[in-house]
C-alpha cells in the first residue's frame, strides 16, 4: 500500500514501552475524507475477499484479528463493515461474555482456545482473551469468584505475560494475530450511548451498568494502557484506531486486515490437471449428454 492508504506507522504499536493512550487523538482524521474511505473499504473488501480464498487454498496460516475497545467504540459497526464482503465458511466471529459457569472452572484461556480459527480461517474476536486483563482488573472480585487471588505479588504481571507468550505460541503455529483498540472519546461514546436511547430500535443495546462503567474510565485507560505496554510485540502488534469517527474506524480495520492478508505474500494456487480432474472433466462432460 502507498505511503496515503494504510495504518500510519505510530498506530502501530510493537513495543509498548512508555506508550500511552493520550498521545493518540481520537478524533484524527488522518487526512482522510469520509467520501474516499467508502470507496477505500469496498477495494479493501474486494481484495481481502480474493486473499481469502488463497488463504483457504493453502490453509498454511490463519489470522486471529482481536476487537477491544470501551463500549460504542464501533466494534460491531466494524465487524459488518470490513469484512460483509468475505466468504462466512471462512470466518468465523466470537463475542466473549462474562465467563459462565463451566468457563470459570477452566483456565483462562480455555474458551479461547476453542474458538480459535484453524489454518486456512480467519476468526474475529468481540472482545477476547484481554478481558482477563481489563475488565477483571478494575473488577478484581471477578476474579475472586474464580477461586484465584488478584492482589498476589506479581498476579496481573503474570497474567499479561501469559497472554504474550499465548500469541507467541500462535505465531509459532502459523496463526497471525492483529489486534486493535477501537480509541473513543468518553465525550463520544456518550453521545453514542444517548442515541441509543433515542432511537427505539437501539434501546436493547443500552445497558444502565454503562454509566457505571464510564465513571471507571481513568481505570480502563490504565488497565488497557498496560495490556497494551507488556503484549505489544512486532509478531502481534496491537493497532490504535482513532474511533471518535465511525467511517475512519471501518476503513483502518479493514486496512489493517488487508495488510495483514498481503504479507502472506499468496500467490494464486495453480493446481496440475492430474489424471484424477481429467477423469472427473471427462465424467462430467459425459454427464451432460444424457
Amino acid at each position: 500500500m502507498s505511503a496515503e492508504i494504510g495504518i500510519p506507522p505510530h498506530l502501530r504499536i510493537t513495543d509498548g514501552k512508555n506508550f500511552r493512550l493520550s498521545s493518540i487523538d481520537t478524533h484524527d482524521k488522518l487526512g482522510r475524507e469520509k467520501l474516499t474511505s467508502r470507496t477505500r473499504i469496498r477495494d479493501c473488501v474486494d481484495r481481502m475477499a480474493v486473499l481469502q480464498g488463497r488463504l483457504a487454498a493453502y490453509a498454511s496460516n490463519g489470522i486471529l484479528v482481536v476487537l477491544q475497545g470501551m463500549d460504542a467504540a464501533g466494534k460491531d459497526g466494524a465487524v459488518r463493515h470490513a469484512f460483509s464482503g468475505l466468504n462466512p465458511a471462512g470466518v468465523r466471529v466470537t463475542s466473549f461474555k462474562a465467563p459462565g459457569p463451566v468457563e470459570k472452572r477452566h483456565d483462562d484461556l480455555w474458551r479461547i482456545h476453542v474458538a480459535m480459527p484453524s489454518r486456512g480461517e480467519i476468526g474475529i474476536f468481540n472482545r477476547s482473551h484481554y478481558e482477563d486483563v481489563l475488565i477483571e482488573r478494575v473488577h478484581p472480585d471477578m476474579v475472586r469468584a474464580r477461586g484465584l487471588d488478584p492482589d498476589a505479588p506479581g498476579f496481573w504481571e503474570n497474567r499479561l505475560e501469559d497472554l504474550r507468550n499465548f500469541e507467541t505460541y500462535l505465531t509459532r503455529q502459523n496463526i497471525l494475530v492483529v489486534k486493535l483498540f477501537l480509541h473513543i472519546s468518553p465525550q463520544k461514546q456518550r453521545k453514542r450511548l444517548l442515541k441509543r436511547l433515542d432511537q427505539p430500535e437501539k434501546r436493547w443495546k443500552f445497558d444502565p451498568s454503562d454509566l457505571a462503567e464510564r465513571q471507571l474510565w481513568p481505570a480502563y485507560t490504565q488497565a488497557y494502557e498496560e495490556a497494551i505496554r507488556a503484549t505489544a510485540t512486532p509478531e502481534a502488534p496491537w493497532y490504535i484506531i482513532p474511533a471518535d469517527r465511525k467511517w475512519l474506524t471501518r476503513v483502518m480495520v479493514a486496512e489493517a486486515l488487508l495488510a495483514t492478508l498481503e504479507s502472506l505474500h499468496l500467490k494464486e494456487p495453480s493446481v496440475d490437471f492430474s489424471p484424477a480432474l481429467k477423469a472427473a472433466q471427462k465424467a462430467l462432460l459425459k454427464d451432460g449428454h444424457n
